[in-house]
């Protein structure tokens, strides 16, 4: 009897575990439902309209003509979005290896992770899977730190997830889920990421590479693999993934016990408006796009957003050309500024940098230097400073980081120094700018504004201007062509010459000298040869047989919207103009005579690609193309007999200022190429104006002041401190034979009546082996 009564107890003792079980089993369920229906009914959850079009910042990209990236524009987001088709396989197979094994089975919710986890209570791994984590990236963002916020936003991450499931393919959720993850250091999205970690698209990621980015899921802040951040704890990472990947049979075991075994192997190079290729450019582009924003509203009247909306720029830079350009300047300046320092010690001079100036001036100019810059600003108007505290606080030494070329490359440097010393520690460097053009479409390939943007930002291709020399006298000797029918082959007296005061608006009789001064005369020149070695007092004959307001009138039809004043001394080049305005109308010449407007951008897109913007081409006809012709053999004398020889010659390889300045000699060119040298007075300013059939193009090199330059004009002329950037960088261009960079003639008008042969007149001085350097062109103003 009382076994009975035992074994009755037992039973009912086991009924209440299994009714607690359910009581337990069906709360869980009705509460899990609860939970879903609140959440879904006051929970923030998107639509289905916003699941199609979710909100995420975009950059804007700037792609060269040869479909690379030159650079972005964006706030926040460095983002910009790349198919699934661009990955590679292994980048795909690394994802699911490590963050969601089952992707391909589920529809959302991995239900198996999602057990085991509450199982272990976490222990034995997560259970989002990559849609869920996608919601999070999109909708949920941070996680709440309550563990009912926590609760709320997981499921949130469940509904949204299983919607994303239904309203994208798996490779769609997985290309938005790496172009929406932000790994670090400004690169947000897998395109950025592996620009900015290993200086390559996507699909040239490497197995390794892949793993390393996919290990950078679980916490890109703590795995950063900067060299001062985490390396090693991303190697670790990484090698946790490649583990990964061989468990789940994506790589053989020998792959990943080789890989593991190697270094992360960066290449850093961090995207930002200050650093890569054509920062100049950038720099003029973000202000073409705000005139262009400003006048081309949305559809909807709305303004884009230059930094978010995603726009694509297409633009006529190529990437290869423009590498040259840079290549260039980053050779030949070091070795110049480094002469010029060994010329501008306190001992050799003591108002270094600047020449002829007295102590008074040079207050006066750093005083003038002081009211300019952004410390003054800053103190004036956002601290409401008095002058005279500002004065004083320049000559507190404070901690600086400052520019210098260091074993031949842009570097940097900290350092405690006085403002106004660093004031004028900046106007010591040389400056330049650059322009390359192709003539016949006026599509402008390279553009480099100066030596380095993160320092000196104001660009010298079109912003500065700055007197352009001998530059100018083709302009002369073309319109004397153009009205008088002259032969490069005329010749003309080489002996003093003046025009008379008030003839043409000078106040003052107008006597130019030849570079060599008095001992410069003798004898008669062609035209050709007075070119080529750029002899004043022939260009002052022949402005003043076509008056001031012709040429004027010419330079102006040729692009050039710098003001000008029609007086004589213009044929010597005393106009202020860019290096942008001088590439123009130099094309011009070598397009037969038609001008083309320097063209930059060619296309803007959406980021749907629909056409916002396309270019059209702006041409007009200024000169015949015989007179053009003409000009340009005038203008291949420079090459062959004057002042820009040494682009052909290689005898002067063991002359000392050959070897100091003279980068990248000998060039050793033999097609033919047409140009102009340019120097100006005291040997301010350097121009070389060099064109080939199809690519003009310009450089200019002196001193933010005109008061800071060389003392002799053996380094200060143009041949010197502009034409070996031209020469390194059409060398370079020439062995990228992808570019089709003319080696030809100059196309040769069908009735040419004009006489261009002028060897019977060209006597044996004019090939001597000196003489681009017994004749080094100079500019006296008179």
């Amino acid at each position: 009897m009382a076994k009975a009564k035992k074994e009755t107890k037992a039973v009912q003792d086991f009924s209440k575990y299994v009714r607690w079980f359910w009581i337990v089993f069906l709360g869980g369920i009705i509460s899990l439902f609860l939970i879903f229906f609140l959440t879904s009914i006051f929970g923030d959850l998107p639509d289905h309209t916003v699941l199609e079009n979710p909100k995420t910042h975009l950059a804007t990209e700037i792609i060269s003509s040869d479909g690379q990236t030159l650079g972005k524009f964006y706030l926040n987001d460095n983002r910009t979005p790349v198919n699934y088709s661009e990955f590679p396989q292994h980048l795909v197979d690394a994802l699911i290896a490590t963050e969601d094994v089952r992707f391909h089975e589920h529809s959302g919710i991995d239900a198996r992770g999602t057990l085991r986890a509450i199982a272990t209570l976490g222990g034995g791994g997560g259970a989002s899977t990559v849609s869920q984590q996608l919601a999070k990236q999109l909708f949920t963002g941070v996680a709440s730190r309550s563990t009912f916020g926590r609760i709320s936003q997981k499921i949130k991450e469940w509904i949204i997830a299983t919607r994303l499931e239904r309203q994208y393919t798996k490779e769609e959720i997985i290309a938005q889920y790496f172009n929406i993850y932000d790994f670090g250091n400004n690169a947000d999205g897998i395109r950025s990421a592996a620009r900015i970690y290993f200086g390559k698209e996507p699909k040239d990621l490497s197995i390794k590479e892949s793993a390393m980015l996919v290990g950078m899921f679980k916490n890109s802040s703590l795995y950063n693999p900067r060299p001062e951040r985490n390396p090693v704890g991303v190697k670790n990472r990484r090698n946790v993934v490649l583990a990964q990947m061989y468990k789940y049979n994506y790589i053989t075991e020998a792959v990943k016990d080789s890989l593991q075994k190697t270094e992360l192997d960066l290449n850093y190079s961090p995207e930002s408006h200050r650093e890569g290729i054509a920062t100049y450019f950038r720099g003029y582009l973000d202000g073409f796009m705000k005139d262009w924003i400003k006048n081309n509203p949305k559809p909807d009247g709305t303004k884009w957003n230059l930094y978010n909306d995603g726009l694509k720029i297409y633009t006529t830079i190529d990437s290869r050309m423009q590498t040259h350009a840079e290549n260039a300047v980053q050779q030949h300046m070091p070795r110049l500024q480094a002469e010029f320092f060994n010329q501008n010690t306190p001992k050799r001079n003591p108002t270094a940098p600047f020449l002829d100036l007295e102590k008074e001036e040079i207050d006066a100019l750093l005083k003038r230097g002081m009211k300019q810059s952004e410390r003054w600003r800053h103190m004036k108007y956002d601290l409401k400073k008095s002058n005279e505290e500002i004065i004083k606080s320049f000559d507190k030494p404070v901690k600086m980081t400052v520019f210098e070329w260091k074993d031949g490359k842009a570097s940097e440097v900290d350092t405690l120094m006085k403002p106004i010393d660093s004031m004028r520690y900046y106007k010591s460097f040389l400056r330049t700018g650059m322009m390359s053009m192709n003539p016949q479409t006026g599509h402008v390939k390279a553009w480099v504004g100066g030596i380095n943007y993160r320092h000196f930002q104001y660009d010298m291709v079109k912003q500065g201007k700055r007197q352009v020399g001998s530059t100018f006298k083709p302009f002369v000797y073309t319109a004397a062509i153009d009205q008088l029918h002259y032969s490069p082959c005329d010749e003309f007296p080489d002996v003093p010459f003046c025009i008379e005061a008030n003839k043409f608006g000078n106040p003052e009789e107008w006597c130019p000298k030849n570079s060599n001064g008095d001992s410069d005369y003798g004898g008669t020149r062609t035209l050709k040869n007075a070119l080529a070695n750029s002899v004043n007092t022939v260009t002052a004959q022949l402005i003043d047989k076509v008056g001031p307001q012709t040429v004027v009138d010419l330079a102006k039809k040729l692009g050039i919207e710098s003001e000008m004043l029609p007086v004589p001394s213009i044929a010597l080049g005393t106009p202020d103009i860019s290096v942008y305005e001088m590439v123009g109308a130099y094309s011009t010449f070598a397009n037969q005579g038609v001008y083309t407007k320097p063209v930059m951008v060619t296309s803007i897109e959406d980021k749907n690609g629909t056409i916002l913007y396309q270019f059209k081409p702006e041409t007009r006809d200024v000169l015949s193309e015989e007179t053009t012709y003409v000009a340009v053999k005038l203008m291949e004398g420079v090459t062959q007999i004057g002042s820009g020889a040494r682009l052909r010659h290689s005898w002067a390889r063991n002359r000392q200022d050959y070897k100091e300045v003279i980068t990248g000699y000998p060039y050793e060119l033999t097609n033919p190429i047409a140009g102009k040298t340019g120097t100006t007075q005291n040997q301010s300013d350097g121009w070389f104006m060099g064109m080939v059939p199809n690519l003009v193009t310009g450089v200019w090199v002196g001193a933010e002041d005109r008061a800071a330059h060389f003392k002799s004009i053996t380094y200060g002329q143009g041949a010197a401190m502009a034409l070996p950037i031209w020469g390194i960088y059409m060398k370079n261009c020439y062995e990228d034979e992808e570019l089709d960079i003319s080696k030809e003639d100059f196309k040769k008008p069908e009735n040419l009546s004009i006489n261009v042969d002028c060897s019977k007149h060209e006597s044996t001085s004019d090939a001597d082996e000196d003489q681009d350097e017994n004749t080094p062109e100079d500019l006296d103003f008179g």
